[in-house]
């Protein structure tokens, strides 16, 4: 099939909103072209546009836009195309911008501070619909417009208080980032956004409707969190800030109930919401917090860690530890968005990024190959990553890249089984003996170090029993190895992991059950196995 030429960006935003100036900067930044719907008109037509509104009026000029707006829209190829202020409300191309969207277009509201805009819009001129009282013009204008704005944009980039060329950042930012549609039986549509400053996104996300909103994540990430808390109150929101304990300390029925303590006596609403910041078990702890407080209230996930972006934040399973074991309270509640900001992992430290990878690597067994030679070519890079890895816009790249195809694989079973009744429980391959390990290391290991062990448990076990040859276990050992992941653990005995495997998620009445591999890609359920085998496979990662 035949590339589309499409505009990578569609700019929308009211008169004086900064439309042309940031949108060039953006361009500039991206290195692509930019093009002025309002400046093209006028070239086309060899007039300005208030001479154009007074000759023919204005019902003229929004039938000439809109056959340009939609012959650009079809035509202009990787630029960035900036809409007169009036253009989205004409319905040809309101239609027209929905097709782009659902071709994988992006429409950018770009809202500045009213006062900014209504001055700027006054010293700019050439607007005739702004004749007269250009303020009140403006405010009646506003009135109409935002609503079908905010609906129609599918990214909104709020620029109050900022220079032109922070504006232009944060632009060049939404429009560089990566988009993960998830949707499916007993899901309410939602977006995974991954880049540079996906974190702007939360107003929007977010909607108008909260009132209050509970900031929810841990000490370390408080510098991420300050962030977050700005962008929160220069929306409006009245924030409550939330510190739990960080890892799995923070995952505990006590943190639980102390949450909604805090939540009760700041009169937290069914219309008010949650935002979970940090890694995997924050982002836990505020989905099940969002799950149960007044049995559901909207939240958003805004993922710090690696193993965070591409596993916890994503998929609607939220959950606390029991003395028994990992996430066996918790409920399946999908978030209103995910906001996986790459510039936050600019702080992790070595050893935590590493362990994300073995989430990112069981992605790559179960169905995305494309992963697995991604970690097998960057492999050295990834073990040694540190703060100014990501000032590398190649290494960057790599991991939004990454990022995007284990999330794409993790909706792709979320979608089809939001419940776990069977083809999500692909997802788990490695984690039935990961999650005994994670037990009886009373969760001193992490848990994406945890899975890569129990990756080469789960392929002992699928050569055991048949399934796949000897290459593919140690194709298993040699890349999880190469990454700087664990591949052998020591510090338990059979009849304890047992134990716990019995007790797993999966496990139906008295018999295991595991995800096992009869190729890369192809995952299958393997019920009830000789547990000689089980055992034999257990011994084999005992090295």
């Amino acid at each position: 099939m035949g590339h589309t030429a499409m505009p990578w960006a569609v700019i929308i935003g009211m008169p004086g909103a900064g439309k042309t100036r940031v949108g060039r900067e953006a361009a500039s930044i991206l290195h692509v072209g930019f093009t002025d719907a309002d400046i093209q008109f006028e070239h086309d037509m060899g007039m300005k546009i208030p001479e154009f509104f007074e000759q023919y009026g204005e019902a003229e000029f929004r039938r000439a836009e809109s056959e340009l707006v939609c012959d650009l829209l079809n035509s202009l190829d990787g630029e960035l195309l900036s809409l007169g202020g009036g253009a989205p409300m004409t319905e040809r191309i309101q239609q027209e911008l929905l097709r782009y969207i659902e071709r994988g277009g992006r429409v950018i509201y770009l809202q500045a501070d009213p006062k900014e805009a209504m001055e700027r819009a006054r010293r700019g001129g050439n607007r005739p619909m702004l004749a007269g009282d250009a303020d009140e013009r403006w405010k009646g204008l506003f009135k109409q417009r935002h609503p079908v704005f905010s609906a129609l944009a599918n990214a909104h980039i709020r620029t109050h208080g900022s220079t032109p060329q922070m504006a232009a950042r944060k632009l060049a930012d939404m429009i560089s980032e990566k988009d993960v549609h998830i949707e499916g039986s007993g899901i309410e549509p939602y977006e995974v956004f991954i880049g540079d400053g996906a974190i702007n996104h939360l107003p929007q996300v977010l909607g108008e409707e909260p009132v209050r909103v509970a900031l929810i994540h841990t000490q370390p990430v408080q510098r991420h969190s300050d962030k977050a808390r700005a962008l929160l109150r220069q929306a409006g929101y009245q924030v409550t800030d939330i510190v739990i304990p960080d890892a799995e300390a923070g995952k505990t029925i006590a943190v639980a109930g102390g949450v909604w303590d805090r939540l009760g006596d700041a009169g937290f609403t069914r219309s008010d919401a949650i935002v979970g910041l940090g890694g995997g078990a924050a982002t836990d702890v505020a989905g099940f917090v969002a799950a149960t407080w007044m049995r559901g209230i909207r939240y958003v996930n805004c993922p710090t860690s690696l193993l965070a972006m591409v596993d916890a934040s994503t998929g609607g399973k939220t959950g606390i530890n029991t003395a028994l074991g990992k996430n066996l309270v918790g409920s399946f509640y999908t978030p209103a968005g995910v906001l996986a900001d790459m510039r936050s992992l600019s702080t992790l430290p070595n050893d935590i990024f590493v362990e994300g990878l073995g989430e990112v690597a069981k992605s790559g067994f179960i169905m995305d190959e494309k992963i697995l030679d991604l970690l097998e070519d960057h492999a050295q890079a990834l073990r040694e990553y540190n703060a100014e890895s990501l000032e590398s816009e190649e290494f960057k790249a790599i991991v939004a890249e990454l990022i995007e195809r284990t999330v794409r694989v993790k909706a792709y079973h979320v979608s089809s089984d939001l419940k776990e009744a069977g083809l999500r429980e692909f997802l788990n391959y490695g984690h039935t003996l990961g999650h005994a390990i994670e037990q009886l290391e009373h969760f001193r290991w992490r848990h994406g170090n945890a899975v890569a062990v129990g990756c080469v448990f789960a392929a002992e076990l699928s050569y055991i029993l048949g399934y796949i040859d000897r290459d593919l276990v140690d194709y298993h050992r040699s890349l999880l190895s190469s990454l700087g992941l664990p591949i052998s653990w020591n510090n338990g005995s059979w009849e304890d992991v047992l134990a716990l495997m019995h007790r797993d998620k999966k496990a139906r009445g008295n018999a295991l059950r595991f995800v096992i591999l009869d190729d890369i890609g192809h995952p299958v359920h393997l019920d009830n196995p000789p547990v000689e085998a089980v055992e034999e496979a257990f011994r084999s990662i005992q090295q």
